[in-house]
């Protein structure tokens, strides 16, 4: 009797053991599932700009060169290879994260894949030709070096920073948040010796000075020129114009001062995406960024000098602005006038499969998509908040914990670079917040393990 009831136990767990490796290699499918769904990647109002890089030859502003090259390696594929390294390197990271707290399984990896899948922004970012993947994965290969460095193998840590140097270089915001959590390491070494240490922290700087010099490097390499990615002005212009800190500076200097701009100064749109990328007639009068560049950084430098209350009550506003606004799909609809425009002069042999899609074709609904990813990402920013408090009152600042703040930190770096140079927007929530739900998994998987485990009874998942 006893030996037919360990037969159907050992079985039970075969079985379940089988469906969870079934899962796990179905992940990378499910993290493409809406591309495959689509018939063709997801684009975005930005993919166009970052396609042309490698046929124009400049810079523009915003429009990351190496992440332009990266797509080019993959036209040949209609861009597949890209999704597909974006599926495989999103699994590896989430794979190599359990590993470390000592809770890889192939359920566990399967069930938090699947959770991620069903609740979050996460396919839909990898599943598109943009650089938002790469936000929230940076942030958790900064982490695996600076606190983990002791649980990975030599391979891994150059992996690891090799991806995260990439990252670092597709998008100033990510670089931004990168840099920002190696200064807070910086900082906080003296407090956390035994969970920080000096070399994870000069290898996680050194993906930040390493995705520097690529950018530089690319920047070089397409247009012969060694320059920083144009544009931070400009984007800090459009978020002082919606904040009506240009209208009050114009206002009180076009006595004195000649600029292009006063004569419009009551004719200003109402956001920075209205002036910058909307087909505004009076920005394209004064020459576009050609022309108002280096007005639009005078403006946005003397108001900083001139209004210093005024822009920190803006900055602070927009920063908890850009913590609550995560819904998915911002920029993701039918009318992509200026990408499907650089397809079809580039890429003219994509141009028919690209407009067949679903998504040309107006048949992706966020809203609904939407009543679970809000809430979910609302309520697990909350739950990190919990996880550290908890940890505060208890004076334990375990592995979880850890994660968590480091997590925290990342999303209020996020939000404060975003907010307050771009303005508020959904994408650049949605882009990142999605590790804060990843973490929550975590911390739910480790109290239920280490539970058990105190209790004697080794879970056999």
């Amino acid at each position: 009797m006893e030996t037919s009831v360990q037969t159907k136990l050992l079985a039970a767990q075969s079985r379940r053991t089988t469906s969870a490796r079934i899962a796990m290699f179905a992940l990378p499918l499910l993290l493409l599932a809406p591309a495959l769904w689509n018939g063709y990647p997801l684009l975005q109002y930005d993919t166009g700009g970052y396609l042309a890089r490698w046929y124009e030859g400049y810079l523009v502003p915003s429009r990351s060169t190496t992440y332009g090259l990266y797509l080019h390696l993959g036209e040949s594929s209609q861009f597949w290879l890209n999704l597909g390294f974006q599926a495989i390197v999103t699994l590896w990271i989430l794979q190599l994260t359990l590993r470390v707290f000592g809770i890889t399984r192939p359920f566990r990896l399967a069930a938090i894949g699947v959770a991620l899948v069903a609740t979050t922004a996460l396919p839909w970012i990898t599943s598109m030709l943009l650089t938002d993947i790469f936000a929230g994965l940076a942030v958790l290969a900064l982490f695996l070096l600076m606190a983990c460095r002791d649980r990975t193998s030599g391979l891994e840590k150059g992996l690891l920073i090799a991806f995260a140097a990439f990252a670092a270089a597709t998008h100033s915001a990510t670089l931004g948040v990168l840099a920002g959590l190696c200064c807070a390491g910086w900082l906080l070494l003296p407090l956390l010796r035994g969970r920080l240490s000096a070399m994870g922290l000069m290898q996680g700087s050194m993906t930040v000075v390493a995705g520097s010099l690529l950018l530089l490097a690319s920047n070089y390499a397409l247009s012969g020129t060694v320059a920083w990615t144009p544009g931070g002005s400009s984007v800090a212009f459009g978020r002082m114009l919606q904040d009506g800190i240009v209208k009050r500076y114009l206002d009180d200097h076009c006595a004195t001062v000649k600029l292009k701009l006063c004569p419009y100064k009551n004719e200003l749109p109402p956001t920075g995406d209205d002036f910058l990328w909307g087909g505004n007639n009076m920005f394209d009068k004064l020459g576009r960024f050609e022309g108002l560049s280096g007005e639009m950084e005078f403006i946005s430098r003397e108001a900083v000098k001139a209004y210093p209350w005024m822009q920190a009550k803006a900055a602070a506003k927009a920063t908890w602005d850009q913590l609550v606004h995560v819904g998915t799909g911002e920029g993701t609809n039918g009318w992509l006038p200026h990408t499907y425009g650089i397809i079809e002069r580039y890429l003219p042999d994509q141009a028919a499969t690209m407009r067949a899609a679903r998504q040309q074709h107006w048949d992706i609904n966020f809203n609904a998509m939407n009543w679970v990813h809000i809430p979910v990402a609302l309520g697990s920013m909350a739950l990190l908040l919990v996880i550290l408090g908890r940890a505060a009152w208890r004076r334990e600042l375990d592995d979880v914990s850890l994660l968590a703040g480091f997590v925290a930190t990342a999303l209020l770096g996020n939000a404060l670079i975003c907010g307050v140079i771009s303005g508020p927007h959904d994408r650049y929530g949605a882009r990142i917040v999605w590790i804060a739900t990843f973490v929550v998994l975590i911390a739910a998987i480790k109290y239920f393990v280490d539970g058990r485990n105190t209790h004697g009874d080794e879970a056999t998942d």
